[in-house]
């Protein structure tokens, strides 16, 4: 059997983030071939995600950030099974690492950026595999988006676990932008205004709308006008610019852009959160 040195388990740990005892079990089984001992981590990691496949994630870390140029953002999340995990820095460093590579790479969307290679020579989904390994945990890319505009902005929530991201048509004063990703985090908008929310969504809300109303007694004609009105308070509740401003629900998300500059548009929204 080849001797193994702490030097080639420190190495081997820096290029597979892999806990110590991992990557000497592993060293010894390939009897010090280091591509071998990549290969055993990642099938561990395979083997722990398969087993655990059926388990819930209700914890996670949400990431985000903005290009050098301001023009793009980026948001990735990374689920787990507990917080425990979530909470360690190996967990945040892996999220890390995948945001810088997603913006690194200008990735644009989730399958793109779990082909991407980091510097360890792992594509990002294996990584994502290793970590199931590394923690004992069920792990996934949860989610990813990119948007793209003349400025962009981001908002991480101290813990962690949600985020947002917004574009605009032209650059925004830092606090302009930063009221509307926080807007974006804490109101939970499905669209940026009425005619972007999906259609299906639309069909669904007047479906229950008239269900109600039917179910309350309601005749089949009144009750498709109800349904109407249930629709609009869903539009004002749940798309950006037609929501009460947070920091003061006298006015809308519309107003406040126009009383800031009426030439300011929102392009783009995306939003995560892990508990939801």
């Amino acid at each position: 059997m080849a001797k193994i040195s702490a030097a080639d388990v420190k190495k081997l740990r820096d290029m597979t983030g892999a806990g110590m005892m991992d990557c000497k079990k592993a060293l010894e089984e390939s009897e010090g071939d280091f591509d071998k001992a990549v290969e055993i981590l990642r099938k561990k990691g395979q083997k722990v995600a398969n087993k655990r496949s059926d388990r819930e994630l209700n914890e996670g870390v949400v990431l985000a950030k903005t290009s050098d140029d301001n023009k793009k953002a980026y948001i990735v999340a990374l689920a787990c099974e507990t917080d425990f995990v979530a909470r360690t820095d190996d967990f945040k460093g892996a999220v890390e690492t995948i945001l810088e590579a997603a913006i690194k790479n200008d990735a644009v969307d989730t399958e793109a950026l779990k082909n991407v290679k980091l510097d360890n020579g792992l594509t990002v989904a294996d990584q994502v595999t290793e970590l199931s390994g590394k923690t004992g945990e069920k792990v996934e890319l949860a989610y990813y988006n990119r948007v793209e505009g003349e400025y962009a902005a981001v908002y991480v929530h101290f813990n962690l676990t949600s985020a947002a991201i917004a574009a605009f048509n032209k650059p925004a004063s830092e606090e302009v932008a930063k009221d509307i990703v926080m807007q974006i985090v804490s109101m939970k908008p499905v669209a940026i205004d009425k005619d972007e929310v999906p259609q299906e969504i639309v069909d669904k809300e007047l479906e229950i709308g008239k269900e109600q109303a039917i179910n309350e007694g309601k005749p089949a004609d009144i009750a498709e006008k109800i349904a109407q009105g249930r629709l609009n308070k869903f539009f004002k509740e749940y798309t950006l610019l037609n929501q009460a401003f947070i920091k003061d629900n006298k006015m809308t998300v519309r107003d406040y852009l126009k009383q800031s500059d009426p030439e300011l548009k929102v392009v783009a929204i995306a939003r995560y959160s892990v508990h939801e």
